[in-house]
């Protein structure tokens, strides 16, 4: 052959000559076979493309959403994605850049890196406790949320907070905090009258009714006065109710609680005489008693009720000298009307001579008023049968009375001698010699007086004075 082979042509020649051999093939080894002409294609590497910084679109064009790439091309500035091209990725507001900040063309067509802007989010912000808040914008950036306060409660710190660029929130979070008292409100005052025979009155009422503005949980109640259903003097009473909710605040409130009693005018004890009342003597219900001195007897009603209408019931009585009978058949019928009522202070002597017998006389004359202060009545029993005397005050007595007296009282007449008997009839003291009427006395006044007698000796202390 004349001339250069190709290399396909100097291929081929050889396989004629050479004795003809069925190729193995093998897959994926880049040889194919030719069954029509024996032959084997060898296949073409693709080549490189060649660089050329002129082709404006190297690289496919940057499109940063929510962002943009400022580039620089060798070739100038319509030349942005041409091969050797830098750009320079920035991010619109609220984005961030996640990726490389500078990628280049590179010859591969291909940029040299990724990137992309993603929004700026900020953390959820928790609930807090008795409050709310609500945001303009969710979590994103420049959003403001509003905090708010259930009823009853105070917002304490920042009322707003705002997204900013750096992923975090503005300010520090509020409390919600309960401040406002709970509300109480109180029974109505309340009036009530006595009860008779009574200075006090039981009274009842509801408890006062209690909310909290806040969550509604009150822990305490407190009162100050008496509990209801308490039996209440009289006069005005007041009644405070005090509640507690759970931040310790507290509210209050108040009602009274009048209680009368229906009152009589005071009686007067009636003159030589007292009175005793049950009570406090001139309360509803109450029964005044009355009580005549030693020496008086009682005319007329011998006691009073004070009634609902304020009015004394019947008319008051009068103590009127006491009118010794005389006339009866026995010491015993006389000595009844004493009962109770008088001491007796029986003076016995041989003869109206007799010098102790004058002596005392004369004492007790002086003393008037202190026997009669201590109901003390005087009988004398003078002389010898058939002249023997007995009297009290002006009234004679008869013999036989006389004899019935001194056997009751086992009294001699052989010498002087006294005897005092109390109101009960029974003999508490006897006496030999004259006494003076301090001695008397001061013996009554220790160990005869009942308890109403010794308030009356406090009050008329100085009446013989």
């Amino acid at each position: 052959m004349s001339g250069q082979l190709t290399q396909r042509g100097a291929l081929s020649l050889l396989l004629f000559l050479a004795p003809v051999v069925t190729p193995t093939w093998y897959a994926g080894s880049g040889y194919y076979p030719d069954e029509s002409y024996n032959e084997i294609y060898a296949e073409e590497v693709p080549q490189a493309p060649a660089l050329n910084y002129r082709v404006p679109r190297w690289c496919y064009t940057l499109n940063i959403q929510d962002g943009e790439a400022t580039c620089y091309s060798p070739r100038g500035g319509n030349y942005h994605s041409s091969l050797g091209t830098r750009c320079l990725i920035s991010c619109d507001r609220g984005f961030r850049l996640i990726g490389q900040r500078s990628m280049q063309c590179l010859p591969s067509r291909r940029w040299s890196g990724t990137a992309y802007c993603r929004q700026m989010r900020c953390h959820a912000l928790p609930f807090i406790t008795s409050g709310t808040y609500t945001c303009t914008n969710g979590v994103l950036l420049d959003s403001r949320c509003d905090y708010s306060c259930s009823s009853g409660y105070h917002l304490e710190g920042d009322r707003s907070r705002i997204c900013m660029e750096d992923g975090r929130w503005s300010g520090g979070e509020p409390v919600c905090v309960d401040i406002d008292p709970p509300k109480i409100r109180c029974p109505h005052s309340r009036e009530k009258m006595a009860e008779p025979e009574k200075l006090t009155a039981r009274v009842y009422w509801d408890p006062p009714l209690v909310k909290d503005s806040a969550d509604g949980t009150i822990t305490r109640v407190t009162l100050r006065g008496l509990e209801p259903g308490s039996h209440f003097p009289e006069g005005e009473h007041v009644i405070r109710y005090t509640a507690y909710d759970r931040a310790y605040n507290r509210a209050s409130c108040k009602f009274i609680v009048k209680v009368q009693v229906r009152r009589c005018p005071t009686l007067k004890p009636p003159q030589h005489g007292y009175l005793t009342c049950t009570s406090a003597g001139d309360n509803y219900g109450a029964t005044c008693e009355y009580h005549c001195d030693g020496g008086y007897e009682r005319q007329g009603t011998p006691s009073r009720v004070c009634q609902s209408s304020r009015q004394w019931s019947g008319s008051p009585p009068i103590c009127a000298p006491m009118k010794i009978n005389v006339n009866v058949n026995s010491a015993a019928g006389l000595l009844d009307q004493f009962y109770e009522k008088q001491r007796l202070l029986i003076i016995s002597a041989p003869d109206p001579s007799n010098r102790y017998y004058k002596m005392q006389i004369s004492m007790l004359q002086q003393s008037t008023c202190g026997l009669e202060l201590r109901h003390v009545t005087i009988i004398e029993l003078v002389g010898q049968p058939p002249q023997e005397v007995g009297r009290i005050r002006e009234q004679q007595l008869s013999a036989n009375i006389i004899e019935e007296l001194r056997q009751f009282q086992h009294i001699t007449r052989s010498y002087f001698n006294m005897v005092l008997i109390d109101k009960q009839g029974i003999d508490r003291e006897r006496y030999m010699e004259p006494v003076t009427p301090e001695e008397i006395f001061t013996f009554i006044d220790d160990y005869l007086l009942s308890n109403q007698e010794l308030t009356q000796r406090r009050e008329q202390r100085d009446v013989c004075e």
